[in-house]
């Protein structure tokens, strides 16, 4: 069961069968999964809620996998996002087309699906290798994810457990607004019974927390949904 900050995958499938395949075992090692059937809803869902990976199958409906593709490459705020192809198309040509594209793996159908979900964790693992070490920063604000440590304009702040993930969740995709329902399931987990409240009080924690480092007003209140980064 998909818990609290485990990756989201999108699957863009316009085969209904496929698609329940691939959203099974895709639920089944614990992954959040998203659906498109088009290329044009692929692209809606990757705007609004932009996954941790995308399994784009190549015959799609009136925009081919291949230009979705490119479309994610050439757009800043996913052009980070991992793509994985699905195509019936063995030719050596059409792989070179599709790693052209930015795609960072390709899979040809029929596919043994225990291979394709070991392609997705090392997809994953690839696109987090720097984050994992790495720092995350917005609006004067730095998170080192390896060490659990926040700053705020350089000044230390203490956060707890809770307020550490729900910071990361907000800063890894700034500008996206997340609802009291998505962000409790990120950061609470699915299988927990908390009230949507709770995500206010943590919010409200973690503004004093930055306010107090110098960092006022970083995050947004959505009115009637719920929070993102300014």
């Amino acid at each position: 069961m998909a818990g609290a900050l485990d990756p989201t995958v999108l699957v863009v499938e316009d085969e209904p069968a496929q698609m329940e395949l691939l959203a099974f075992n895709l639920s089944r090692q614990g992954y959040n999964v998203l659906r498109a059937e088009t290329g044009e809803d692929a692209l809606l869902v990757i705007e609004e809620t932009p996954p941790d990976l995308v399994l784009l199958d190549w015959m799609l409906p009136n925009v081919s996998g291949l230009e979705v593709c490119r479309r994610i490459k050439r757009r800043e705020k996913s052009a980070n996002i991992p793509v994985i192809m699905l195509t019936a198309r063995g030719e050596e040509e059409d792989k070179v087309r599709g790693l052209d594209h930015g795609a960072e793996d390709y899979m040809v159908k029929p596919y043994s699906v225990n291979e394709l979900m070991a392609r997705v964790r090392a997809a994953l693992r690839r696109a987090r290798q720097g984050g994992i070490d790495g720092v995350l920063s917005h609006g004067g604000v730095d998170v080192d994810l390896s060490r659990h440590r926040v700053t705020a304009r350089g000044q230390l702040i203490e956060l707890g457990p809770v307020e550490f993930k729900l910071l990361v969740t907000l800063i890894e995709q700034p500008g996206r607004v997340w609802s009291r329902e998505q962000l409790l399931d990120r950061v609470w987990g699915n299988d927990v019974f908390v009230e949507s409240r709770t995500v206010d009080v943590h919010v409200g924690r973690l503004r004093k927390k930055l306010a107090a480092g110098g960092v006022a007003d970083l995050i947004r209140t959505v009115r009637g949904f719920g929070y993102a980064l300014q």
